[in-house]
């Protein structure tokens, strides 16, 4: 390990300049988080190995609460590449994770560490707490998760506020005690009825232990028959003794291990039990996923504890114990993934109900969460019993097991790290963390498609100044300054530019950032970032990627270095100003060919030309029909409408959405879209994640990145339209803003990633803090809606209230792109329906079997054909 000295920005009371991973305890407990962490944010994954390289220091205009500040640290980059860096002046933590205990000495210390931080934590003492009370968590399991718990007598001396609400739980027996003496002849009848009752099933042993904070790894587990009544009443009454106040005592059923059958004749020996341990992080949304299960594998009379075995998959430890069949061991894990999420969302709503200060602090939440399960059999299943949760040990054996797989990283056991959803989760919200109260100006408020930008952005308490032209805008009434200007006449966009520069300044607006995901904006709002001294790719770059003819033509000269080379990718075209250009443009670009608006969007205006007449034809028709802004708002009008003539290019059309920050691509997500309905090339069809080999996938996003650095796009969301041919990509074009329609609701649906977050980012100076290696959560499919085509059906069997509520239920996603259902010549898509699914067959079925039934599908509109692309 090297050694580093590091200087950084100093803690002047503002948030810190850049992403910040904190976590405070052992190695060996969060090993996979600080591999992971150093795979998907280089450099800002620091370990502390003592509370003394961490100082809490006061927050200005934050009663109570207190930054973290880091001034030694050990730093995590790929490939295992570690230094132990100095921070002179300290650096401070934007996200803070600690390996907690209530105990004297460091556990201590880190519990003090981690209360009323400003940054978001994990973990806390106070939470950690709650989730050491075998009794408490148990009794929430079985009555908000569903979650099966072993059965249970539990004797308590005042018990938490908690447990006295609620109601009973089966197989959970609660007895309150008025004292800690006296107390024989109550418990003798209480054991002897729990260890009659038909609550126990085929449990033939309980054990007796002592339940509270005080008492985790502290004592020996005492296992006794059923048959012991006078045994077990002894030890309950002794324990009884040692009771304080909110602690229990419990006798539980200990869980038979489910037997099961091996090929043939069982081996020699004792007979074998399966632990599981499941690792479930909280992700976007604050919704569970399972994370990784690992197992541990003991003789039956030897009761299995973390740390006594030897780690396995899930797979290799059923098949020890004589299940190797493949369908039943998928059983298994649905029913631990099943529990296991059901436990944590339990905690989460528990979470949700109590206040800042029994939480442990403002930003306090539980981020992952541990579960231990026995596998039994239950109603002739095989069952998995929740025993206990746990903050750490859980994600320790899971990293034990990545550690195995070290060597030989190409094994499926190894490529998904148990950290990865947490770590993304730990990046998601010191990103929130950062952005909290930056003062942004956004140019332009779009239309109904972008009602999402309100609700983000009062979630990631983003202050937004808005410049817009309609006085009567909706969204004047949700930010903090209303800028009404007309931004409509971009020829105009340099003198514009000043104007709002003079009117910002006039305000005393105090701006953080600058941005726009309008495309009609997109130019103008460079120019006031280069008035204001505010980041931004350049206008030049942003005016080169807005026409789409010079894009093309630009590229085409850009032979490299390096290589690839954008000229690869882009495609042969021709401007079009006037009837002379197109009689020219014939006989230099081959037809077919594609006539488009040069600052068009949304697919208007875009048709395929056999021949020279219907070159000619288009382009008459355009001039007439679509002259200025007025004739159809908001696709471009503004610049004016001339056109271009491209080479039509055979092969899938996909979308490719980019990060790029300081000339350097973050992340990348690829869409696969289906036929166009020629000759118009109205979008149809789209699926998520690509169904492309990897090879394919690369190549798009290679060739995307490429073409905007080609263009000059150095910092921004962009979102870049290619074909996939027998060539390789080929440029259709570049959009310099986050991708629209439903893009941004898919990404991050599937990923968690927020390109309007990313793009406030950016816009500020700050590094989106993204996974480098972004994970789909499973696959979406979706087609669109047209007034043209469905203004029937979308007045009726599948109406806007129709499939909101549908939406609502989780059997669809709808995004609505327009507000009013007009059929038109030049007319934009009016909605998106999408359904998810683990694969992309069930979600390609799941659509298809939705559009039959709404109505959406027929043979005006054969959606199984829009579909055929995504197998």
């Amino acid at each position: 390990m090297a050694t580093k000295v590091l200087w950084t920005e100093g803690f002047t009371g503002c948030p810190g300049a850049e992403v910040t991973l904190c976590i405070l305890g052992s190695p060996s407990t969060f090993l996979s988080v600080l591999l992971e962490g150093g795979v998907q944010s280089p450099g800002n994954m620091l370990l502390c190995l003592s509370p003394a390289w961490l100082t809490k220091v006061p927050a200005p205009g934050q009663p109570g609460e207190s930054a973290l500040l880091v001034s030694k640290a050990v730093s995590f980059y790929p490939g295992g590449l570690t230094f132990l860096d100095d921070f002179v002046p300290p650096r401070r933590a934007t996200y803070f994770l600690a390996g907690l205990g209530l105990g004297p000495g460091r556990g201590r210390e880190a519990a003090e560490l981690a209360r009323d931080l400003t940054c978001p934590t994990g973990a806390s003492a106070e939470l950690a707490r709650l989730l050491e009370d075998r009794l408490l968590t148990r009794r929430l399991l079985a009555q908000q998760g569903g979650v099966a718990v072993p059965a249970t007598l539990a004797f308590t001396y005042k018990p938490p506020a908690l447990l006295r609400v609620g109601d009973a739980s089966p197989g959970l027996r609660l007895v309150e005690l008025s004292g800690k003496e006296g107390q024989e002849t109550l418990v003798k009848e209480e054991v002897e009825a729990f260890l009659h009752s038909e609550a126990l099933g085929d449990a033939l042993q309980v054990a007796v232990k002592l339940s509270g904070w005080r008492w985790r790894g502290r004592q020996a587990l005492r296992l006794y028959s059923q048959k012991e009544l006078g045994t077990v009443v002894d030890m309950v009454l002794a324990l009884l003794e040692k009771l304080e106040e909110e602690e229990s005592v419990l006798v539980e059923a200990v869980c038979p291990p489910a037997q099961l059958p091996f090929p043939g004749s069982p081996p020699p020996g004792p007979e074998l039990a399966v632990r599981i341990c499941a690792v479930v992080c909280r992700t976007q949304g604050d919704r569970p996923l399972l994370s990784k299960v690992v197992c541990s594998v003991g003789r039956e009379d030897r009761p299995l504890r973390h740390r006594s075995s030897l780690p396995q998959t899930l797979e290799v430890a059923l098949a020890r114990c004589g299940l190797g069949e493949a369908t039943q061991v998928a059983v298994v894990r649905r029913r631990v993934k099943a529990a296991a999420e059901a436990a944590l969302a339990a905690v989460l709503a528990l979470e949700a109900g109590l206040s800042a200060e029994q939480r442990g602090g403002r930003r306090a939440r539980t981020d992952f969460l541990g579960v231990d399960f026995a596998l039994t059999v239950a109603d002739r299943a095989l069952t998995p019993v929740a025993l206990e949760l746990n903050c750490g040990l859980c994600l320790e054996a899971c990293g034990a097991l990545e550690g195995l797989w070290a060597a030989q990283r190409s094994q499926p056991a190894a490529r998904e790290a148990a950290a990865a959803p947490l770590v993304e989760t730990m990046l998601r919200r010191s990103a929130h963390c950062l952005m909290e109260g930056k003062q942004l100006l956004l140019i332009g408020a779009g239309g109904v498609s972008k009602k999402f930008v309100w609700e983000a952005a009062r979630d990631y308490g983003l202050k937004l100044h808005l410049v817009e032209s309609d006085p009567n805008h909706f969204a004047s009434q949700l930010v903090q300054t209303f800028i009404h200007f007309d931004v409509t006449e971009h020829r105009r966009d340099e003198e514009n530019a000043r104007l709002l520069a003079e009117l910002v300044r006039a305000r005393g607006l105090q701006l953080d950032g600058c941005f726009s995901y309008w495309d009609d904006c997109l130019v103008l709002t460079a120019l006031l970032c280069q008035e204001l001294g505010l980041p931004c790719s350049p206008p030049a770059a942003m005016r080169l990627a807005k026409q789409k003819s010079c894009t093309q033509l630009h590229l085409l000269r850009c032979h490299g270095p390096p290589w690839p080379a954008p000229s690869l990718h882009a495609v042969p075209c021709c401007p079009l100003e006037s009837e002379a250009d197109v009689e020219r443009a014939v006989h230099q670009v081959p037809l077919p060919g594609v006539m488009k608006l040069e600052f068009g969007a949304g697919a208007v205006g875009v048709r395929l030309v056999e021949d020279a007449p219907q070159c000619h034809e288009h382009f008459s028709r355009i001039t007439r029909d679509l002259q200025g802004e007025a004739d159809h708002p908001g696709i471009g009008l503004g610049w004016g409408n001339a056109m271009l003539l491209m080479e039509f290019i055979e092969g899938t059309e996909h979308d490719v959405d980019l990060v790029v920050y300081g000339g350097r691509l973050l992340a990348a997500f690829v869409s696969d879209n289906g036929p166009t309905r020629l000759p118009g090339f109205t979008e149809t069809a789209a699926c998520m994640p690509t169904g492309l080999a990897p090879e394919q996938e690369a190549q798009l996003v290679q060739a995307a990145f490429r073409c905007c650095l080609g263009c000059g796009l150095l910092d921004g969301v962009f979102n870049v339209e290619l074909k996939l041919t027998r060539a390789g990509p080929k440029l259709i074009e570049i959009n310099p803003r986050m991708g629209g329609f439903y893009l941004r609701d898919w990404i991050l649906e599937l990923y968690g990633v927020d390109l309007l977050l990313a793009a406030a980012m950016v816009a500020c100076g700050l590094r989106p803090a993204l996974p480098s290696h972004p994970r789909a959560r499973g696959h979406l499919v979706g087609v669109m809606c047209l007034a043209s085509q469905h203004l029937q059906t979308l007045s009726s069997t599948a109406s806007r209230e129709t499939l909101q509520a549908l939406h609502d239920q989780g059997l669809l996603r709808f995004n609505l792109l327009e507000e009013v259902l007009v059929p038109g010549e030049y007319e934009e898509p009016y909605c998106s329906v999408a359904c998810a699914g683990p694969s992309l067959a069930e979600a390609r079925l799941r659509l298809l079997g939705l559009c039959q039934g709404l109505g959406i599908d027929g043979p005006h509109y054969p959606v199984a054909h829009f579909l055929s692309h995504f197998k």
